[in-house]
């Protein structure tokens, strides 16, 4: 199961992934936002995460307009390692070197496209371990 859930500024596009991923034949749990109507990203960001940990999800999406706001505010979640992808390139090593559970897109700054993309190289790359567990360790010891 894949959690997912945006601001207004990410409405459209995370209503473009969720349809995307249920045509590949995932299982996603929308959060909202339902409109457009100004929404506070924080609120949002702590709904999805919490609903990531209570489901056991495989992980969570999180838009809002630049993908920015979300992030900050997942990652002061403990156990969240949010990431918010770019290209092809960092959401291969947010997978396999930091084992990111949540990942962030900009609505207003990433096309449909080339966050379908950046899902896709996600969703088939591996956490290596290794060197990087002991790195993704030390990120939950600097949570307390």
């Amino acid at each position: 199961m894949i959690i997912i859930g945006s601001d207004h500024g990410g409405f459209e596009l995370k209503n473009q992934l969720k349809s995307y991923l249920e045509a590949k034949g995932e299982t996603v749990d929308d959060c909202g936002v339902f409109n457009e109507q100004s929404v506070d990203y924080p609120d949002v960001a702590n709904i999805v995460c919490s609903k990531f940990f209570t489901t056991q999800a495989d992980f969570a999406v999180l838009v809002c307009g630049t993908g920015i706001g979300v992030s900050i505010a997942a990652n002061k979640i403990k156990g969240i390692r949010a990431a918010l992808l770019c290209n092809n390139y960092s959401a291969q090593m947010a997978r396999e070197h930091n084992n990111a559970n949540v990942i962030c897109f900009g609505g207003r700054t990433t096309a449909f496209e080339q966050a379908a993309q950046m899902l896709d190289v996600f969703m088939s790359s591996e956490f290596k371990g290794d060197r990087h567990q002991t790195r993704v360790d030390k990120i939950s010891n600097i949570e307390g």
